[in-house]
């Protein structure tokens, strides 16, 4: 049985069932409270976006990391009908001004700076116009639809919000009014919009409604058994599904505590999960690694660990033992899906045999369709045989937003969304991502796709022609190789290539290794051969 809830009403239902049972925690700040209190904060927040004057359907952009703010503003739009739409913390000018551009978004909340880069520096960069707007009215000559921007402090700026001046406009709006935006809110409407990278080199818009993350997160927590008892910790990125839906609705849906890192430091998650005694964590891989590997890992208790969920890029089997055996997480799980997918298509469970826990992805969800086809004839494979996985049911997105010809290529007439990935099933239904049919690569967690990175390569005025590839790493699972060709008569060094990135596109997107080559190799009809190029990377970072 599907939920038919929205948003807004899980978080209501959680106060009512469970009102003085923790709902998050920030130990950083000492912040703690209750499902009642969040419920109330959550509405103070939405009476406040409606009284500013944000309609139903509106898209608001956040960008921070897991801030208290990008909390509650994530439940309060799901409150009163606006559209959350996020922004990876690692975006730079020319990626935040396209966001907002081809996003449509009429508002930005953002916090002041991620990792010593300046968010309001970057704004200011895109929308010159703030510094002499009137706050709320907001003219971009560049984006037509911009009207405001809302800072995560109280330090004034000009043509921006405060977060207590956001506040100050819940006082108009009553009890009723939010009321009926709650029931003017249905389950099928778009809720969220998260940016993937695509093929093209352009992010494209994943339109998910209430009814795709409601009940995906609710499906991941039933799998590891999250109840009212439980303390999550959430230390993976809020802009990414895995934060906000596998995260925070998870934890709503099944009144567990959410204990938050704003920002992943291995130190600071082992310290958390000891002091306030966590059932479960969140990570990506190569954020288990890191803890595991930490210099103090023997001294933190975490005797209290239980289950959590490793995703985010293929799960190396000896790290899901060694968070089993020596975190005592015993009933971790493998999730496996991507953003178009809500995202979570399928999971290992926690009374799987072990060789399937660790070395498969598990079981597709209930209520949820998947089938591995040949990827020329279209006809399904059978057991065992690799192929596309597809997959069919609440969980495929809306489409990409504005871009229905890439929404055409995703999902297919019967319904069926095509993955990308090469994946193998066994007779009993257990899947292995074997690898991708497009070159995509999976840096800690983010994906990549080269020919975004060699869009913006090419730009340099040295480079003739450039083609980038996946090498493996043992830290990111994967790092990016760029081979360049040169014009004639330029010269140009690795690190001169580097510092021109710096700053320009997202850290992870910088090739570790750059490799200059006189010509590529090529098919005998002219197409360059990516699958000899990764090999010669691999062959020259061996070497």
């Amino acid at each position: 049985m599907l939920n038919e809830k929205t948003v807004g009403e899980i978080v209501k239902e959680a106060a009512r069932k469970f009102p003085e049972t923790e709902a998050y925690v920030y130990p950083e700040h000492g912040i703690r409270k209750t499902y009642k209190e969040f419920d109330e904060e959550t509405d103070e927040l939405a009476k406040a976006f409606i009284g500013m004057g944000i309609q139903k359907g509106e898209n608001v952009a956040i960008w921070s990391d897991n801030k208290r703010e990008w909390l509650l503003s994530q439940f309060a739009t799901g409150k009163m009908g606006a559209v959350l739409v996020t922004v990876n913390t690692n975006y730079q000018e020319k990626e935040l001004e396209y966001l907002l551009q081809q996003s449509d978004s009429t508002t930005l909340i953002l916090c002041e700076s991620f990792k010593g880069t300046s968010y309001l520096d970057i704004v200011r960069t895109v929308c010159p116009e703030i510094n002499n707007a009137e706050k709320g009215n907001i003219q971009s000559a560049k984006l037509p639809h911009f009207k405001r921007i809302i800072v995560m402090s109280e330090n004034e700026y000009p043509g921006i919000y405060t977060w207590s001046e956001l506040l100050a406009h819940a006082e108009g709006v009553s009890d009723e009014i939010l009321e009926q935006a709650l029931k003017a809110t249905h389950n099928e409407d778009v809720i969220n919009i998260q940016y993937t990278s695509g093929t093209t080199g352009f992010p494209k818009g994943v339109m998910l409604s209430h009814k795709n993350v409601v009940n995906n997160g609710q499906l991941v927590g039933d799998y590891i058994h999250l109840s009212e008892t439980d303390r999550l910790c959430i230390p993976v990125p809020f802009f990414h599904c895995f934060g906000c839906v596998m995260g925070t609705i998870a934890s709503v849906t099944h009144g567990t505590t959410m204990v938050i890192v704003e920002q992943f430091e291995a130190g600071k998650v082992l310290q958390l999960v000891q002091d306030e005694k966590c059932t479960a964590l969140h990570g990506v891989p190569t954020m288990f690694i890191a803890e595991l590997n930490h210099p103090d890992f023997a001294h933190f208790d975490l005797s209290t660990l239980r289950t959590g969920i490793m995703a985010g890029s293929i799960c190396p089997i000896e790290v899901m033992k060694k968070v089993m055996e020596d975190m005592g997480a015993s009933e971790i799980t493998i999730a496996y899906g991507q953003t178009e997918s809500s995202p979570v298509i399928t999971q290992t469970k926690t009374d799987d045999a072990i060789e399937k826990r660790v070395s498969s992805v598990g079981k597709a969800h209930p209520g949820v369709e998947v089938k591995i086809i040949d990827p020329v004839t279209g006809e399904d494979t059978p057991a065992g045989v690799p192929g596309e996985l597809c997959t069919r049911g609440y969980l495929v997105m809306k489409g990409y937003y504005k871009n229905e010809e890439a929404t055409k290529s995703a999902i297919d007439s019967n319904g069926w969304l095509h993955t990308g990935d090469i994946a193998v099933m066994d007779e009993d239904g257990y899947i292995d991502i074997t690898g991708r049919i497009k070159d995509m690569v999976i840096r800690g967690g983010e994906n990549i796709y080269p020919k975004e990175v060699e869009e913006f390569l090419y730009q340099h005025p040295a480079i003739q022609d450039v083609q980038v590839v996946g090498v493996p790493d043992a830290k990111y699972g994967e790092e990016l190789m760029a081979w360049v060709i040169l014009k004639v008569g330029e010269s140009l060094t690795s690190e001169e290539l580097k510092e021109y990135c710096k700053g320009k596109i997202s850290f992870h997107k910088i090739p570790k290794y750059v490799e200059f080559i006189d010509a590529y190799p090529m098919t005998a009809s002219g197409k360059i051969q990516k699958f000899l190029l990764r090999e010669m990377s691999k062959e020259k970072i061996e070497a």
